[in-house]
């Protein structure tokens, strides 16, 4: 239920409704707008009857009452109507805005890392991506340097003042990201961990969560939802490809879900083409594709010598073609209605 209040609305009228929705067990949702302040009422099917029977058109200070009949409430533009623009670590992305998150997909040593850093912060990309912990096919394969990769990535931020995207998998390591996380970033095996998402929501990081691989367009709002509901507002979407027939590449990337998403909800929209394709050959066009198609931003993987990587080498970027890959993106992005977002202080935008 979208309850819209007047103009005018005082602060006591606003807290009124508030307690009226909290009152049957509903959870109420302000959003406090220039104008005018909308308030979110969320429950289950049974508190919903209970909201509709409160008959809040007649509380001072309501100007409408709007039933919502998407299942995700908090995500959908029925409440929040404009873009959502997130601020993290003085880099914007949303609505106008642009991020290029890159970096190496997992942390293997410190020399690697801080090369990889230096080449990204030097392009002017706007966030380093790097993994403490893995989540592999394989348990076998490496998982990751865990707490000393994220002590590695602290000292890259340090050095750089880059924001760190990295991941999280397992919710006892929550603590430990927190420390150094400006994004956490919930893999595509994880997209339907509900306990994992709805910590998340209670921890108040901004979070970019993936797409599971045979998710759909619905299920993966309604994931987000659930860090939403938990008042988290700050989460970005990440379509990083699907499973299909097709074997020629590693997943088929679903250019089509930026569109779409971004009229299903108010959130920013990122892509991965490194994971989607696989192939370094591929990764570029998919990354103009996306940029073209109106992606709010990139997740790219870098590494100094892939063919030394412990993980997804051939996935990666090679660091010395990375400047020429981040002005080619930023001219698309840019022709596709997003500003410059290559910083200035490194001397390419």
């Amino acid at each position: 239920m979208l309850i819209v209040m007047k103009p005018e609305a005082t602060t006591d009228q606003i807290d009124a409704v508030i307690a009226r929705i909290e009152g049957v067990g509903a959870t109420a949702h302000p959003i406090f707008g220039e104008r005018l302040t909308v308030i979110g009422a969320i429950g289950d099917t049974d508190v919903e009857q209970h909201i509709a029977d409160l008959e809040l058109e007649g509380q001072p200070g309501v100007d409408e009452v709007k039933p919502v009949m998407k299942p995700y409430k908090l995500a959908s533009r029925v409440e929040h109507r404009e873009a959502s623009v997130f601020e993290i670590g003085g880099a914007k992305i949303g609505g106008e805005h642009f991020a290029l998150m890159a970096g190496p997909c997992t942390v293997e040593s410190r020399e690697q890392l801080l090369e990889t850093a230096d080449v990204v912060l030097a392009a002017g990309a706007n966030m380093l991506r790097g993994g403490a912990y893995k989540p592999r096919t394989s348990p076998y394969s490496f998982q990751g340097l865990g707490t000393e990769g994220l002590r590695l990535l602290a000292e890259a931020k340090e050095i750089t003042g880059l924001p760190i995207v990295t991941e999280l998998m397992d919710a006892r390591d929550l603590e430990a990201v927190l420390e150094v996380a400006d994004v956490i970033q919930v893999g595509a095996r994880n997209m339907q961990n509900y306990g994992l998402l709805t910590e998340l929501g209670r921890a108040g990081r901004p979070v970019l969560l993936k797409r599971g691989l045979a998710g759909t367009l619905e299920e993966f709002v309604m994931a987000a939802e659930y860090i939403l509901k938990e008042g988290n507002e700050a989460v970005m979407l990440c379509e990083r490809g699907i499973r299909t027939f097709e074997t020629a590449y590693r997943f088929t990337l679903d250019l089509m879900a930026v569109p779409v998403l971004k009229q299903m909800t108010h959130l920013p929209v990122v892509v991965d083409p490194s994971h989607a394709a696989g192939r370094r050959d591929l990764v570029e066009s998919l990354s103009l594709a996306a940029a073209a198609a109106g992606a709010d931003g990139i997740i790219v993987e870098v590494h100094p010598n892939p063919e030394e990587a412990i993980c997804d080498g051939p996935q990666a970027l090679r660091a010395s073609d990375f400047p020429a890959y981040a002005r080619k993106v930023e001219q698309v992005a840019t022709i596709a209605g997003k500003a410059p977002f290559l910083r200035e202080a490194a001397g390419t935008a």
